[in-house]
């Protein structure tokens, strides 16, 4: 059995040794601000073999979130693990590569306010008891004729074939790159909504998938760019229609075995995953600001249009915040949760972060699930969810970011320095829009104040 140290050096070589084959001339070096941005600069393969060893230095200051002026040198540490050839990228001669980066502070100490590091810090938590945590994330999202309009590219629906998904070739070629920098593909298909869509990716660890749910924006916002036309992941851009989710399938795993799987409960749900399940529908509330930290993400949190609002789980009903897929027989690895109130512009470390968190609780409080709830709950009167202890998510930034701020989860799971930092963030970006003047406001009031 070989050491993670020599792991990390075969990783190293490998890198080394790939740059040489493929002509490697420039590498990017790719990390996240805490409100998940992609951020990157870009170093020469000539200081590739001093950059895994010790990192590169750089000037954090401009990064939004990221640290005070009187603190602003940060080293990128590259993960040679993650390195890839940028396909959209020259690849002949002076090919572009990429790794992404832990941030550190000057002498070597990890950087609590860099996301990837929150998340590994979370999940080691989770393999102190024995635990990997793997997700599966459904990012929708919308093409559009350009950056300045909400003109869609077609009239198709759930699944529709050409000639109506005249974005069929731009999933294909998305597809292809992905699969070209190493990112699984399951799925692809025409979504719900006009000009809307879906590629699914492969189910895999927590910590490999937050960075491919980046790679994946990037990759697909690039390859319509290619073309011509413009990709978003915007929660709820369109009024009338649905937004975009990202429903986030969940498991634990104690080696190669589902934790989650139970051959004799009815739900095929282990107590594990019912405690899991449990904590997730209970701390909901709190850790909402992070799974839909926009403004525009509480346009899409509405009844009516196939997003949960309510906290409910159920087998076989989509309205619900938590649903369990239909279990297979000789699949009890696929055995899973799905929960499905975040979106596609969250930043997918901090989300998996709190989400993880929140079922950790679960599992360590021996916490019960309530009943699931089959019925349509969007139907329901307000006295029979009121009856059955159905609560809702917060309705707006402003109600989330109060809830939050008081969790004492979300503030041990982000650490310190993460947790008000964002607050901080969001709450200046909901007194822009508190105070901004919009256009209902003008065609409503207008002609008749």
């Amino acid at each position: 059995m070989t050491s993670p140290a020599n792991d990390l050096d075969k990783a190293k070589e490998f890198v080394l040794k790939k740059c040489k084959e493929r002509e490697v001339k420039f590498i990017k070096l790719w990390f996240t601000d805490i409100l998940g941005f992609l951020k990157s600069f870009s170093i020469t393969v000539e200081e590739l073999e001093g950059a895994l060893e010790g990192g590169m230095g750089f000037d954090g200051s401009s990064i939004e979130g990221f640290a005070r002026i009187d603190e602003s040198d940060m080293v990128a540490l590259p993960d040679p693990t993650t390195f890839t050839v940028l396909p959209w990228r020259p690849t002949d001669h002076a090919a572009v590569g990429r790794m992404f980066c832990d941030i550190l502070v000057p002498g070597g100490q990890p950087f609590e306010g860099d996301p990837r590091g929150v998340l590994k810090r979370n999940l080691k938590r989770a393999a102190e008891s024995g635990y990997t945590f793997y997700v599966g994330p459904e990012l929708e999202y919308f093409y559009f004729k350009n950056s300045d309009t909400t003109q869609g590219l077609d009239l198709g629906g759930y699944f529709d074939m050409t000639p109506l998904d005249a974005a069929m070739d731009l999933r294909r070629e998305t597809v292809l790159t992905l699969e070209s920098v190493g990112i699984g593909i399951e799925y692809s298909h025409h979504e719900v909504s006009p000009s809307q869509h879906e590629i699914d990716m492969r189910y895999t660890d927590a910590l490999t998938m937050a960075d491919n749910v980046m790679t994946y924006r990037i990759v697909v916002k690039e390859i319509a760019h290619k073309h011509g036309v413009y990709a978003t992941f915007m929660p709820k851009p369109v009024f009338g229609i649905n937004g975009s989710g990202m429903h986030v399938h969940q498991s634990l795993f104690k080696g190669d075995k589902n934790a989650f799987f139970d051959e004799k409960d009815k739900y095929h749900l282990s107590h594990v995953a019912r405690s899991y399940l449990a904590g997730l529908l209970a701390r909901a509330p709190e850790i909402t600001a992070i799974t839909s930290q926009w403004v525009n993400s509480y346009k899409r949190l509405v009844p009516g249009y196939e997003a949960p609002v309510y906290l409910s789980w159920a087998r076989r009903n989509r309205s619900d915040l938590i649903r369990v897929p239909e279990y297979q027989p000789g699949r009890e690895k696929a055995t899973r949760i799905e929960y499905r109130s975040p979106d596609p512009a969250c930043n997918p470390y901090l989300t998996f972060s709190v989400m993880l968190a929140a079922g950790l609780d679960g599992i360590e409080k021996n916490m019960e699930p309530p009943e699931p709830v089959e019925q349509n709950v969007f139907q329901m009167s307000e006295e029979e969810r009121a009856s059955r202890g159905i609560r809702t998510l917060p309705g707006s930034l402003h109600e989330a970011l109060e809830l939050t701020a008081k969790s004492d989860l979300v503030r041990r799971c982000l650490g310190d320095h993460v947790f008000f930092s964002f607050i901080e963030n969001k709450k200046i970006e909901w007194d822009k829009y508190r105070t901004a003047v919009t256009d209902y406001e003008l065609k409503r009031y207008l002609p008749i104040l």
